[in-house]
């Protein structure tokens, strides 16, 4: 395998202003924690927009979003789902890095890539929000991931804030070039987003 794997976002880290926090360090605009960054901050080789066969839903209390939710997807495959993401290539370490500041973790999360890939879904962190790793295929030669939690939180649904949500457009918009007609119609169809806010956010941009 190589040294090289895809990092496939479904939320904030679409746009890839907040993602380059998680490399480089920084507090994304609207978010109230500030990241370290990698021990190679060195920029992905290369991003991708991608769709993920996975339901999107919003959930949990995100203190960083101001206590509103934040994007998880359902573990489970689901080739109906219309999931928009943007992939980026990152060498391993970061990738364990980037799932380490996520978590809120002490230290990076080791990861067996090639039994991840294997297995498709694999728990790398018990009892953690993002701790469920799934292999989404591949692309150039490099496998392409993303986390989630290990569970559907339908117990934890919970509306995004303003912030949180403007920046997911904001990636959609860069990577996906979606109108604003077909922004809401992607957001109307996610589970646990109030209605209102999409329109309010779009108004706003």
């Amino acid at each position: 395998m190589s040294n090289y794997i895809w990092y496939a976002s479904y939320g904030s880290n679409i746009s890839t202003e907040r993602f380059m926090c998680y490399i480089q360090g920084g507090k994304p605009e609207g978010a109230t924690r500030t990241y370290k960054g990698c021990e190679d901050q060195t920029p992905p080789l290369d991003q991708k927009p991608i769709e993920i066969p996975h339901e999107l839903y919003f959930a949990k209390n995100a203190k960083v979003w101001n206590g509103g939710g934040v994007c998880f997807v359902n573990p489970d495959k689901n080739h109906k789902a219309e999931t928009l993401g943007n992939m980026y290539l990152i060498n391993r370490q970061q990738f364990m890095e980037v799932v380490q500041q996520e978590n809120n973790a002490d230290k990076p999360t080791e990861i067996n890539f090639d039994r991840a890939q294997n297995q498709k879904s694999s728990v790398i962190k018990r009892n953690s929000w993002y701790g469920n790793l799934l292999s989404l295929g591949e692309k150039d030669n490099a496998p392409i991931f993303t986390f989630t939690n290990e569970n559907y939180l339908s117990s934890d649904i919970n509306s995004p804030n303003q912030h949180y949500l403007k920046t997911i457009i904001k990636g959609l918009l860069a990577t996906h070039q979606l109108n604003d007609s077909e922004l809401e119609a992607y957001f109307i169809s996610k589970k646990g987003i109030d209605k209102k806010i999409i329109s309010e956010v779009i108004n706003q941009l």
